[in-house]
């Protein structure tokens, strides 16, 4: 048994193709959705598409602890994970994340046709330098760092249930895929890179969303890794110049690429640095609300 789980919250606009595009997979699965309130008609088009729902308080709900609860709502041997708008690229990404005996199987986006610049630019530079490999223990540093060695994504990744048996999701608010390598990688098991194995996946935020986003994303990295992002105004600039640089030789102008940088390395800075903010000033920076 294979199956397929999804958090959801007011993903309407979106799911309806995500799931149109998991049941013309070579594999069948089960799918199990488990949302947080939606009032949009999200339970209703997981229904149709035969998926079963379950509930989850919004209030109560992480990152870490809903996947555990989808874990405990499937029955699969290996359960992959997608977000509601993380649409398989074509019917055989479920194929080809099983077909890699690893613990943790994962794979790249790929930007909407009509995503931003910066957007389609980055996601194409981060996920084409990676190659397929698989990681273990060894290939960590002795003090773990972002990198492609603890990277993963649960808006496209494939679980075995006897590691998440051992190793379960930490019960975290963000970042729970990043700990989840982290803590599989220490615990002896492997994970795997699979490039064919791609979902179409991007945001198209607003500058003030984008910070928020980035303020919550960073602070996680802050929390997981230790690690803080530059703060010095001449260099977040200086980053921002680059950025935009590089995003013009592709085609982008320079307006919505200084909006798009300039609310990441703000976001960035602020995120690293979360834990000196007052608590209300955390819960506004918040894209998730979270203090």
């Amino acid at each position: 048994m294979i199956s397929v789980a999804i958090p959801t919250l007011d993903g309407a606009s979106a799911l309806d193709r995500t799931l149109s595009a998991v049941r013309r997979q070579t594999v069948a699965a089960e799918v199990v959705v488990l949302d947080s309130g939606s009032t949009d008609g999200t339970r209703d088009i997981a229904t149709r598409h035969g998926a079963a729902v379950a509930l989850i308080d919004r209030e109560t709900f992480g990152h870490g602890h809903a996947r555990n609860r989808l874990m405990h709502l499937t029955t699969g041997d290996r359960v992959a994970f997608l977000t509601q708008d993380a649409e398989p690229a074509d019917e055989l990404w479920l194929e080809r994340l099983l077909t890699v005996p690893a613990a943790l199987t994962y794979g790249p986006y790929r930007a909407r046709d009509d995503a931003p610049v910066p957007v389609r630019r980055e996601y194409a530079e981060f996920f084409g330098a990676m190659e397929a490999r698989t990681w273990r223990e060894a290939d960590l540093a002795d003090q773990p760092v972002p990198s492609p060695a603890t990277f993963v994504s649960s808006a496209n990744l494939c679980l075995a249930r006897t590691a998440w048996e051992e190793v379960p999701f930490r019960d975290v608010p963000y970042a729970e895929d990043q700990c989840l390598a982290l803590d599989l990688l220490t615990a002896g098991f492997e994970k795997a890179y699979v490039p064919d194995a791609v979902v179409v996946h991007s945001h198209d935020y607003g500058p003030v969303e984008r910070l928020r986003r980035t303020f919550d994303e960073f602070r996680a990295l802050n929390e997981v890794y230790g690690w803080t992002a530059p703060a010095h105004p001449r260099v977040m600039a200086g980053t921002v110049r680059a950025e935009v640089r590089r995003d013009r030789l592709v085609g982008g102008g320079v307006m919505q690429p200084m909006a798009y940088h300039g609310a990441r390395a703000l976001g960035a800075a602020l995120g690293t640095r979360a834990d000196r903010l007052p608590r209300a000033a955390r819960r506004l920076l918040s894209l998730e609300g979270r203090a």
